[in-house]
């Protein structure tokens, strides 16, 4: 049976690639708050600043202003995707 050497170098490397994993994870998770502002909703779903605002003017997507910052519900989000989906 053959041994095998680990490095501190592949420690190291290991650490890192978990840590990374770990942003990721935990950044998927931030964006299932009850309530998200904009940029949390374009990096959901992968959306320009522009075609956030048309959603906004022709009420697909509602959302809550308070002290000029714009507030999303989680609800809501989920509700226009189902309403969206294609068969």
């Amino acid at each position: 049976m053959a041994a095998t050497i680990i490095t501190t170098d592949d420690l190291r490397e290991f650490k890192h690639e978990l840590i990374e994993e770990i942003r990721t994870l935990l950044g998927q998770k931030e964006t299932l708050r009850e309530w998200m502002r904009s940029s949390d909703i374009r990096k959901l779903l992968k959306i320009s600043p522009g075609t956030l605002q048309n959603m906004r003017v022709t009420g697909v997507l509602p959302y809550t202003k308070i002290g000029g910052v714009l507030y999303y519900s989680k609800e809501d989000v989920l509700k226009m995707l189902e309403q969206n989906k294609r068969h």
